[in-house]
């Protein structure tokens, strides 16, 4: 686990050198085809050595739930276990790794007019207006979700209007799953703030070398997708894509999409820092911390063998 930019994939393919795992990929984003370079998936030469389930399962224009991912996920955790290798879940996605480890809570389904009558009303009033909305209903949702946050306040308001009780309430009241997995939770991240900036940015600007302004320009070609969509929300593709719009110049859009990146990866480490039971590693431009994990990984995998 870890903030985007830190190293994940290098250790995870070092990891299948030594020790056989098979790969699960814990990204919201790589699961979308043609989305490459600014979801910055493994190259050809990475997936020849390790073979990362989960990554180009789902067209951009479909949508993907954390149910499903845990459905799929253990089910490819299941088929590496059966082949009697161990299962290495790598990604930044941490509501997919909280799902996995905890379950999910009993919560309605979808209900499409309710959620077409929400729309209505933010067309009118905005989504600020439903945000203090949700405020009197769940003030402890409301103070997680962002004023603007379409896609979350739309969901806490539904669930409150279909289930007569508060999301909060609800999640609480949710029995943790034990699971059928006993997780070893490795996390990197750089030990100083600003190496994790300066690797975010040198990594945005490798992408826009390597061509993610091309990618967005093909997927906006296509006229079947648009900002409302969460693939196309992923960070870098939302500021570039305005770019294309017409919005602001290509150097203030990399700008943004950097900022925007940043601002993820200290979502991530929020998170990250709440998690218990995780070893962490400084992964640092030496690369040392590939020899640190992977000594600490076998002491483990023998210790759980005896």
């Amino acid at each position: 686990m870890g903030p985007t930019a830190s190293g994940k994939t290098a250790l995870a393919v070092e990891m299948v050198k030594r020790f056989g795992c098979g790969i699960v990929s814990v990204d919201s984003a790589m699961i979308y085809r043609g989305m490459d370079i600014g979801t910055a998936k493994p190259g050809p030469e990475a997936l020849s050595i390790a073979p990362h389930r989960l990554i180009d399962i789902l067209d951009p224009a479909e949508r993907y739930s954390a149910a499903r991912f845990r459905e799929d996920a253990l089910a490819a955790m299941r088929e590496i276990s059966a082949a009697g290798r161990v299962p290495l879940l790598t990604g930044g996605t941490m509501l997919y790794f909280d799902v996995l480890q905890h379950g999910l809570s009993p919560l309605p389904g979808a209900d499409a007019a309710i959620r077409a009558a929400l729309d209505a009303r933010a067309a009118a009033e905005g989504w600020p207006a439903l945000h203090a909305e949700l405020a009197g209903r769940d003030p402890q949702a409301a103070a997680r979700i962002k004023p603007n946050d379409r896609q979350r306040i739309q969901r806490a308001l539904e669930v409150c209007y279909i289930s007569k009780r508060t999301l909060s309430e609800l999640q609480r009241a949710a029995a943790v799953e034990s699971g059928e997995y006993r997780y070893l939770k490795l996390a990197l991240a750089p030990g100083r703030r600003q190496g994790l900036h300066e690797a975010i940015e040198r990594r945005f600007q490798a992408m826009m070398q390597q061509g993610f302004l091309a990618e967005v320009q093909r997927l906006q070609a296509r006229g079947d997708l648009d900002l409302s969509m969460p693939s196309m929300r992923a960070v870098g593709y939302r500021q570039l894509w305005e770019h294309l719009q017409g919005g602001a110049g290509l150097e203030e859009a990399v700008r943004r999409g950097i900022v925007a990146t940043r601002r993820y990866a200290k979502r991530q480490l929020t998170w990250l820092r709440a998690e218990p039971d995780v070893r962490w590693f400084d992964s640092d431009a030496s690369m040392r911390f590939v020899e640190d994990a992977c000594a600490f990984a076998a002491s483990q995998l023998v210790a759980s063998s005896r």
